[in-house]
């Protein structure tokens, strides 16, 4: 009854949904209407980066929603989880990173990015990746790089440049008419594919010598995902502009835009509101990212995040049939013969209580990404129940 209404009545992304009827979700795992539990090795899609009804989180929405929830659209009033939320975040970031925009969704910081960038430099052009997904509003689909997702929805932005990923000598189409240029710091729906040293220290030259503004996207690969509290603290090359989503809520909606005081002023005039949103800073999902930052910096060891997620990679890495493994911290990406096989894995894999997923740029790929704090038994079932559904769909 619950899938044909679902069917019926809520718009749908794809064919061929999982239709998991959920009940409950604690820890690494997800518990449906009939008591089935199925270990979320994808994390929501690197959104449950501590796991499922982590108390702490809970605890933190409980007490706001006692005080107060929506009460004024973002700017206006004085909010003590939004207020606590930023000063937190600032507090993890580098000096020039040191005002916050709060948003409703990674997507939407990117939209607020494309802005910023424009508006500080007053010029119109914007550089992106080929193989990046930054989101799938219009101008966040403008500047990512997957073909066929945009053509049905063209014409989108125009004046968007797209270069070779870690390809240095592309970066001399870099210019002074370039406003700004985003980089996913780790290219996740493009299989895992890391931002080298080397290129991002060529990139970060370039913007500096063009006086473009290097935004770093990390929505996906942020908040612990790679294996630090950000993705570019591996080469500590700094951003002017860092878009933040995902997990950073908590397991609530939000967004976040962060960069500089001086630039982030520029929404306040000419024109004034250059940049508004209704439930942008909401007082609950705030409360809910400045405890899960807690969590993240207090219960969170990143060299047993390191060791746990090896454990896993060695497991997968003696089987034939995966071709490659691409792994940064808990991202995951295992390259098969074809997408017809990982299909069948990955639906095995549910079938035997175990949620894994597909790249949608990147379709002859599984993708895991798990709870940082996923325990070593946990991993170790994990990696059991992959290589069963790989040799029972044989």
């Amino acid at each position: 009854m619950d899938k044909d209404l679902f069917l019926k009545i809520q718009g749908q992304t794809n064919p061929y949904p999982y239709l998991i009827e959920v009940d409950s979700a604690k820890g690494i795992y997800i518990f449906d209407k009939s008591g089935k539990s199925y270990m979320d090795m994808i994390s929501g899609v690197a959104v449950s980066n501590v796991g499922h009804s982590h108390p702490t989180i809970i605890k933190a929405i409980k007490n706001q929603i006692d005080r107060h929830m929506h009460i004024m659209v973002y700017g206006e009033f004085i909010q003590d989880s939004t207020l606590s939320f930023s000063k937190k975040l600032i507090s993890l970031l580098p000096e020039n990173l040191n005002c916050v925009y709060p948003v409703n969704s990674g997507t939407e910081a990117n939209e607020a990015a494309i802005k910023l960038v424009k508006r500080v430099t007053g010029r119109t052009e914007i550089v992106s990746f080929r193989g990046s997904y930054h989101g799938s509003t219009h101008g966040s689909l403008s500047i990512s790089g997957n073909e066929i997702k945009k053509q049905a929805f063209r014409p989108l932005l125009p004046e968007i440049r797209f270069l070779k990923h870690n390809n240095i000598n592309d970066l001399e189409q870099i210019t002074s008419k370039t406003a700004g240029v985003i980089i996913e710091t780790i290219q996740g729906d493009a299989g895992v594919r890391e931002s080298s040293y080397e290129f991002l220290i060529a990139l970060r030259n370039k913007c500096n010598e063009t006086g473009a503004l290097l935004i770093f996207d990390e929505i996906q690969c942020g908040m612990g995902r790679a294996g630090s509290t950000f993705a570019f603290e591996r080469s500590g090359i700094i951003p002017d502009v860092l878009t933040l989503g995902k997990a950073l809520g908590g397991g609530l909606p939000i967004g976040a835009l962060v960069s500089s005081r001086n630039n982030l002023k520029e929404f306040t005039y000419n024109p004034m509101l250059g940049h508004i949103t209704t439930f942008g800073g909401n007082p609950v999902i705030c409360a809910s990212a400045n405890a899960f930052l807690h969590v993240l910096t207090n219960e969170i060891d990143f060299n047993e995040v390191e060791r746990i997620a090896s454990i896993l990679e060695k497991m997968l890495s003696n089987e034939d049939e995966i071709k490659e493994i691409r792994r940064v911290g808990m991202m995951y990406a295992f390259d098969m013969e074809s997408f017809e096989r990982v299909e069948k894995v990955v639906k095995r894999c549910l079938e035997l209580g175990l949620i894994s997923f597909w790249f949608l740029s990147h379709p002859y790929s599984f993708r895991l990404s798990p709870p940082l704090n996923i325990s070593e038994l946990e991993m170790i079932k994990a990696g059991e129940i992959i290589l069963q559904a790989i040799k029972e769909t044989r």
